[in-house]
């Protein structure tokens, strides 16, 4: 460091003008603050309009009483349109050209469906948290380098020559390697180990149970695909059935032996015919994305599937035991992930006992230094110096205003909610197998006798039909035979695809849809 001269200065003052300017400047803080309020709504009832755009005015504004009532301009709601929101694309990698069955179709939805790495996400967050309470066992040594300068500037009584005053300063760098363990806490981390531990368990049986639910949603969408292609059919055989209809009432007619009332009544069954078929296709076009949706692919998305109709079904099952119900319990998903959830808030309640304790730390440092005073008129002192040291503490809070014995009683709330929670948990899985299986043994049952409809109803169609065509049956006959026959078709149909759905449910209810074989076996079997 130089020393210089030094001259006084006049300490700054300030002027009345400075004052106002001051005075002004912190006036307008506030008002600059609230003119925040600008970009927002300027009412209850009003849009939300952007200030780079201008809303257009009105060419010209009605007069109270010129011709109609004076109402106010209708109010656009409308926001601005993002360039940032990216478009709707067909999800990559699948084939609009292969027809996929249910696995192909489990399969595709795995791999593709967001939920699934979300859920991968959130479990390898929950198994980080463990990792790092482990971490907290080890010591902390951090580097650090301090460095400085110092100046001071010490007035002289008397001004000596040109000196006014003398100045000091002083510069140095300290490097330092420090270390800090919290040796004993009395169990706190481990408490907040074992929660984490647990928490991680439930988060990697969620995950499971994710990909399982997204199997059993797929099957069951498949199922009800399955059921729509089967109404188009259904509905495509009744048009045919209307046209053949329609042909004998013609030939009648041509033979004398009609009337033009048995061939209107003809033409009306057919047109009821097609209505019922462009119904029938419309709800194929929902199920095929409801099927995607359950995939979580984009409804852009061209994908043929291929459907695998005409399963045998049982006539009924038995019903759930109470070893089948606890062998079901042991394996569900969301059971499993209470039970860990309650653990972990049983860990919480020790951590916050914990923390009445006292804690017991060690630290060291080691450090060097190298520094240097200079003063006026002297020269420089360089030194450098070292210094290293261990120390062991405990730290103890005496007072905290309530804050710990909060903490305890909030843990114990969350443990008592937490059991209550698996209880719950616990019983409406086994009250879903149970209605499950009734809900099965109901579809069977409906099965069963919407079959039997459909063969009387057939054999009351073909009767009616031969006999009209032969000339001696009554068209009223005829067209309400096929409508009847319509109605059976798709009372069976639908009792059939309620049955497989019913299966699937089950399954999924007993824990046992872990797989893409497990819903193909619904298909096949």
């Amino acid at each position: 460091m130089t020393t210089g001269l030094r001259h006084r200065h006049t300490p700054f003052r300030l002027g009345h003008a400075g004052r106002c300017l001051a005075l002004l400047a912190c006036a307008l803080l506030p008002a600059c603050a609230l003119n925040a309020l600008d970009s927002a709504p300027s009412g209850p009832s009003e849009p939300w309009t952007p200030k780079t755009e201008t809303a257009a005015a009105p060419a010209s504004a009605p007069e109270p009483g010129a011709g109609r009532p004076d109402l106010r301009a209708a109010r656009d709601f409308a926001v601005p349109a993002s360039s940032e929101v990216p478009p709707v694309t067909p999800t990559p990698d699948i084939s609009s050209t292969k027809a996929y069955d249910l696995a192909g179709l489990i399969d595709i939805a795995q791999t593709h469906n967001p939920a699934t790495r979300i859920a991968w996400q959130s479990a390898r967050q929950a198994a980080l948290a463990s990792g790092m309470v482990e971490a907290t066992y080890l010591p902390l040594i951090t580097a650090n380098v301090i460095g400085g300068y110092q100046k001071f500037d010490n007035p002289l009584p008397l001004t000596i020559g040109n000196v006014s005053q003398i100045s000091t300063s002083t510069q140095g760098i300290s490097p330092q390697i420090a270390l800090q363990w919290l040796v004993f806490d009395f169990g706190q981390r481990g408490a907040v180990h074992e929660t984490t531990k647990h928490n991680a368990t439930a988060a990697n049986i969620l995950f499971n149970g994710l990909h399982q639910k997204i199997i059993h949603d797929v099957t069951q969408a498949y199922f009800l695909y399955g059921a729509a292609r089967g109404r188009v059919g259904i509905a495509e055989q009744t048009l045919a059935n209307s046209r053949n209809i329609l042909d004998a009432a013609e030939a009648r007619l041509k033979n004398g032996r009609g009337n033009t009332v048995e061939e209107a009544q003809a033409r009306q069954q057919l047109a009821q015919a097609r209505f019922g078929l462009v119904q029938a296709q419309g709800a194929e076009g929902n199920a095929y994305q409801a099927l995607l949706a359950a995939m979580g692919i984009s409804p852009l998305t061209k994908i043929k599937v291929k459907v695998t109709g005409g399963r045998a079904l049982p006539a009924s099952i038995g019903a759930p035991t109470e070893k089948m119900i606890e062998a079901a319990l042991v394996q569900r998903p969301d059971v499993l992930a209470s039970l860990s959830a309650m653990k972990a808030s049983r860990a919480g309640i020790t951590a916050a006992e914990a923390g009445f304790m006292p804690k017991v730390y060690l630290g060291a440092i080691a450090a060097g230094g190298n520094s240097s005073l200079s003063a006026s008129n002297l020269p420089n002192i360089a030194q450098i110096s070292s210094a290293s040291g261990v120390v062991v503490g405990a730290s103890m809070p005496i007072f905290d205003g309530g804050l710990r014995a909060a903490q305890l009683r909030n843990a114990e709330s969350l443990a008592a909610a937490s059991e209550e929670t698996f209880k719950r948990v616990r019983d409406d899985a086994a009250r879903e197998i149970v209605v499950a299986a009734n809900t099965l043994r109901s579809a069977l049952a409906s099965y069963t006798a919407a079959t039997a409809l459909a063969q009387a109803a057939q054999t009351t169609y073909d009767a009616a039909f031969s006999a009209y065509q032969a000339g001696v049956g009554n068209i009223s006959v005829a067209t309400e035979a096929d409508s009847g026959l319509l109605t059976a078709r798709q009372a069976q149909s639908d009792a059939h695809a309620a049955s497989l759905v019913a299966a699937a449910n089950l399954a999924f209810a007993l824990g046992a849809m872990t797989s893409s074989d497990v819903a193909s076996g619904l298909v096949a079997r």
